[in-house]
């Protein structure tokens, strides 16, 4: 029935596009990488990950991933939107861990002679995620170095020289300490100009990675003469019984890190000196140390 003249079914039904006919749009929006999006009537918040047949994949803030049928049923800002495959994106530059712009060919250069040594495995472990990518692309190798007392032989064995430079980063380098005054040895040595020695001012690797990025306040204090990495599990309420649950919270904190935002400058700018020192041109090696 008709009244004052409004026609209430608003016309032809048969016309094109009657059954949206008052619809709101729904942006259309292509699921790229670190997109962070809300499930609709889920409450699930996370970052795409990846997408793969049809779904796509999301993590939250504490690093649980779901999966979910790409489509509608998402929300943007409060706002709905519907997810769809990314297109192909002409010319994209990706950053590595690092920061720095990934190359185009991703494969590794050949091997310099040069080479970064790390002391301690979680040290190497922790370069290896930042800067593997940026190292390998320089045909760089990271080793990693038992303990700094084995520097001046490994230099014995294989002895730099201005073509195969050695960056060494190294624990705890502070005035007085053992490693600064083998730092010293070495940088006085026959090698001292072929050698770049830093280290950071922290007790433990740990401390490089930022407490936020791990959800703690602070790295708590621990009293002399307890087992630092122990002592610190204790305090945070991390499982300590043996080797095992250290090497777990080892790579729980090393999941943690995602970029170089995740760690403390005191260890970047070190990091970064020795990539530099390495892949320099070969005429003109600077001195011995450097500080931290």
């Amino acid at each position: 029935m008709h009244h004052d003249g409004f026609d209430r079914y608003g016309g032809d039904v048969l016309a094109p596009g009657w059954r949206d006919a008052g619809k709101k749009e729904v942006a259309r929006v292509g699921a790229a990488p670190g997109l962070v999006v809300e499930v609709a009537g889920d409450g699930f918040c996370g970052a795409v990950t990846r997408v793969q047949s049809g779904t796509v994949e999301l993590e939250d803030r504490r690093g649980l991933r779901r999966l979910f049928p790409l489509g509608g049923g998402f929300l943007i800002d409060g706002a709905a939107v519907e997810l769809t495959v990314l297109a192909a994106a002409p010319a994209a530059r990706t950053r590595t861990a690092s920061g720095s712009f990934a190359a185009e060919d991703r494969r590794a250069r050949i091997a310099r002679a040069s080479r970064i040594l790390v002391e301690g495995r979680h040290d190497a472990e922790l370069v290896e995620k930042v800067w593997g990518d940026d190292l390998r692309a320089e045909g760089v190798v990271v080793e990693y170095l038992q303990g700094v007392d084995l520097l001046e032989q490994t230099l014995r064995d294989e002895p730099p020289g201005p073509g195969r430079r050695y960056g060494v980063l190294v624990d705890h380098l502070v005035a007085g300490s053992k490693e600064s005054r083998i730092a010293g040895a070495v940088a006085r040595g026959p090698h001292g100009a072929h050698v770049r020695i830093v280290g950071h001012p922290h007790i433990d690797v740990w401390q490089c990675v930022l407490p936020a990025s791990l959800g703690i306040r602070a790295w708590p204090e621990v009293p002399r003469g307890i087992e630092w990495k122990v002592g610190v599990s204790r305090a945070l309420g991390w499982p300590a019984r043996d080797q095992a649950d250290i090497a777990r919270t080892w790579q729980r904190i090393l999941g943690a890190v995602k970029t170089y935002r995740d760690l403390d400058p005191a260890l970047l700018g070190r990091v970064e000196e020795l990539i530099d020192f390495v892949t320099a041109p070969a005429a003109g090696a600077g001195s011995g140390t450097g500080g931290g």
